[in-house]
């Protein structure tokens, strides 16, 4: 689905990483670890090209992202969910029209029964024409993650989505990402976290990556 082929990036100042090689897989569960300004982000943005690779290629359902033309772009970015980690919305608008923004945007058809679905499956119905900035940090994760799911992604990318929430907030972020991979949503989360790693191995198979040393590697099972 995608896939880093020998991929390397810097920013002008030295390779951030370099020699990286991986496949996410349809339906696969990753996450991505490392320190602070290995490249986690950047790794992210490379996924959905919005960075081109520095040498080397990435390719999504067998086409380098560099051959592909401004509309084939933009339809495969329309089958990539992203969560990042500071969510931006639209203030003004209520939750229901910024969780339908992705359809609106691209001129799909936005269905109301299909928007409280989505709310009411992050435990957000009763906020549903609350505006953003009324709501609390969890709140506001659970609607980043309803916008990007909106559209029925194949894969879903989330840029430390648990990292300003507390344990049982993060548990529950967990438990919807675990829920749409195991109805084939392939994930890739970026996090700190290692306690939110022990507990999601302990419910799905899951594979880890880090970051280190402008490498990335497979992490062992002390994870």
């Amino acid at each position: 689905m995608i896939e880093f082929r020998d991929v390397t990036h810097d920013y002008g100042g030295g390779a951030l990483f370099e020699g990286v090689s991986v496949a996410l897989e349809p339906g696969s569960f990753h996450f991505l670890t490392g320190p602070s300004g290995a490249g986690k982000s950047t790794f992210l943005k490379l996924c959905y090209g919005e960075l081109l690779p520095s040498r080397g290629s990435v390719v999504a359902d067998g086409t380098d992202l560099r051959a592909m033309s401004r509309d084939d772009l933009a339809e495969m970015r329309g089958a990539i969910g992203v969560v990042h980690q500071d969510c931006q919305f639209l203030d003004h608008l209520s939750i229901r029209a910024n969780v339908g923004l992705p359809l609106t945007a691209t001129g799909r058809p936005v269905q109301d029964h299909d928007i409280s679905d989505l709310l009411h499956w992050v435990g957000l119905r009763a906020q549903a024409d609350a505006l953003p900035p009324t709501l609390s940090g969890g709140e506001r994760q659970r609607a980043a993650l309803a916008r990007a799911v909106i559209a029925a992604p194949r894969v879903l990318l989330a840029d430390e989505p648990t990292g300003n929430l507390d344990w049982d907030m993060s548990q529950r972020l967990l438990s919807l990402m675990i829920e749409l991979n195991r109805m084939g949503t392939a994930i890739l989360i970026a996090t700190h976290d290692m306690n939110l790693i022990r507990t999601a191995k302990s419910q799905v198979s899951a594979r880890v990556l880090r970051i280190a040393g402008r490498r990335l590697q497979s992490a062992g099972a002390d994870l």
